[in-house]
């Protein structure tokens, strides 16, 4: 009779984990982590409404940051080429002799005027960081200083 052996072994089954008498499930692979890309800012013009102007023949990119303290100002300047600067902190102003001015927060996307006069300043109390790309024709300078 094989029933009452059976009966004789379940005390002792009983006393297992419940873990030990259940397969544990299949652990599906882990997937490795997908990138993560977002659009900053799209535009084909300038601030002043200008097409942008990339170089024609061979160019040279520079990659430069800038640091503005609380209360400075840029000269008076404009870029023969095209620059554009990436706001990493602060807050900072830009301007026109003929008072046209805008207002750029970390985050913001600067598209310089090209070949027109124009000066930037900080607002405020912090530190105005820029991640600045200039592409230029040959090796040429990007910022010319009003005379």
């Amino acid at each position: 009779m094989r029933f009452p052996r059976l009966l004789a072994v379940l005390p002792a089954l009983a006393l297992l984990p419940l873990a030990a008498c259940v397969q544990p499930p299949v652990q599906a692979e882990a997937q490795p982590a997908k990138p993560v890309v977002r659009e900053i800012y799209r535009s084909s013009t300038t601030a002043l409404g200008q097409p942008l102007r990339f170089p024609h023949q061979n160019g040279t990119l520079v990659v430069t940051t800038y640091e503005i303290p609380p209360g400075a100002r840029l000269p008076v300047h404009r870029h023969p080429q095209q620059r554009i600067a990436y706001v990493l902190a602060g807050e900072l102003r830009v301007a026109t002799p003929e008072g046209r001015d805008w207002t750029y927060k970390p985050g913001d996307v600067v598209v310089e005027m090209l070949d027109h006069w124009h000066f930037g300043e900080t607002i405020g109390t912090e530190t105005v960081r820029l991640l600045v790309i200039d592409q230029t024709e040959g090796n040429t300078p990007n910022t010319e200083l009003h005379p």
